[in-house]
């Protein structure tokens, strides 16, 4: 892998800014982007859950991902997330993601015609993997989501035999111990990135040094004052900046979850992400003026 450096801090993974049409909006990108620089995170997750992939073409994947290429200007790394359920289009998105210049790449397992075996998903992320070498290659997995549960340190262990580029894994799961067991596999060997943002501060205690998360978009500052405390020592402040970060969490699954509720939030604070591809129901007025009195009750805008 060409500068190959670890990832540290907070990673977001970012939302697909539309157009009321649902055509992808792709100006916002380059204002996007600046607001993510200027807060202080030190990367982007593009087109993952968040960026709402499964209703998107693969050629619609590929303009936002050279879009945020482009807008970032290295100032922050670009992980491109080339999960699908066609193995094929996996291949061609990983290699579509290498020749664009994109830092690191990401796959989640396939969710409806699901691997078996760990021997399943090795075999599936093997071509992905080599189809963009250079890179460093994370396993993005997400239970909840695809109904995959299969041991991630074993995968681990097995993958790397066969993908050398194997860095680690987006962990979104609250199984902490099976998360422990990656992140202190053959003495820290791979990476694991923190992916339940209302938790980030379980992640860090077991040693987790960078996550990945939607909510970081629009309340950075609380979860690098979460790893600022925790990196001193001060428990009882990190739990403060986490139990905020739980209040906002509360406030999204109110207004029909992270992606839904969170892209509604960016629109709130500027960045115009429009609403979210069906089936995922728009925002009605009265909705944002529900939203925006939760935000203003818990004191999101002065976080």
């Amino acid at each position: 892998m060409k500068n190959y450096q670890r990832l540290k801090g907070l990673v977001a993974a970012t939302f697909t800014p539309m157009h009321s049409n649902g055509d992808i909006n792709y100006s916002v990108i380059d204002q996007y982007a600046r607001h993510i620089v200027d807060s202080g995170i030190s990367g982007v997750f593009v087109c993952g859950t968040t960026g709402e992939f499964t209703s998107l073409t693969a050629g619609e994947r590929k303009q936002i991902l050279e879009h945020w290429i482009r807008a970032s200007k290295g100032d922050v790394r670009v992980i491109a997330h080339v999960g699908s359920n066609s193995q094929r289009e996996s291949v061609e998105l990983a290699r579509h993601a290498a020749e664009a210049g994109a830092w690191g790449i990401g796959s989640i397992a396939p969710g409806f015609f699901k691997p078996a075996s760990v021997r399943d998903l090795v075999d599936f992320f093997k071509p992905v993997a080599a189809a963009a070498s250079e890179l460093p290659f994370y396993y993005y997995n997400m239970p909840s989501m695809t109904g995959v549960s299969l041991p991630v340190a074993q995968f681990l262990q097995e993958g790397r035999q066969e993908i050398p580029n194997l860095a680690g894994v987006k962990f979104t799961h609250n199984n902490l111990m099976e998360m422990g067991d990656c992140i202190h596999l053959d003495g820290g060997a791979f990476e694991v990135l923190h992916g339940y943002d209302e938790v980030l501060i379980c992640g860090l205690a077991l040693g987790v040094v960078a996550g990945v998360g939607s909510t970081y978009n629009y309340l950075p500052s609380v979860y690098l004052n979460i790893m600022k405390a925790m990196e001193e020592g001060d428990l009882e402040a990190a739990r403060a900046f986490q139990m905020q970060s739980i209040e906002i969490v509360k406030v999204i699954i109110q207004h029909g979850g992270g992606v839904r509720g969170g892209k509604a939030i960016m629109n709130l604070i500027g960045i115009a992400c429009g609403e979210c591809r069906l089936p995922i129901a728009p925002f009605e007025k009265e909705e944002y003026d529900s939203l925006r009195k939760d935000l203003e009750a818990i004191g999101f805008w002065g976080k």
